[in-house]
């Protein structure tokens, strides 16, 4: 068999205008997260996946994130495996918020990542 090395690219790599698909549970999305990221937790993905496939169709190219890359990287390869243009971002929050990258929060006090 042969595997592909996964698509991957480092926090502040990422385009300001990307599309950042965010497969946290919605806890860990409240902390904070990247603003106007497609929140679509991996535990809904299956269901929603018809919303991800607009998403990406539109921007092209779709930005994976969670916390730390272990999730993500699992939906960067179903989406690459389905033919999308998907690339995971190593380190997933905690590398963007360790680059300086600009998070918000639902409750409107600062931004961390849980």
């Amino acid at each position: 068999m042969n595997f592909s090395p996964l698509p991957s690219v480092d926090a502040a790599s990422v385009p300001a205008d990307a599309l950042v698909l965010d497969v946290r549970e919605d806890d860990e999305w409240k902390a904070g997260h990247v603003e106007g990221a497609l929140h679509v937790p991996m535990s809904d993905f299956v269901a929603r996946f018809g919303e991800v496939t607009e998403a990406v169709a539109e921007h092209g190219r779709a930005y994976v994130m969670c916390r730390v890359g272990g999730r993500s990287a699992q939906v960067t390869q179903y989406l690459v495996q389905q033919g999308f243009d998907a690339v995971n971002v190593d380190g997933g929050m905690m590398a963007w918020d360790g680059a300086g990258r600009p998070m918000v929060a639902e409750s409107g006090s600062p931004a961390f990542v849980l």
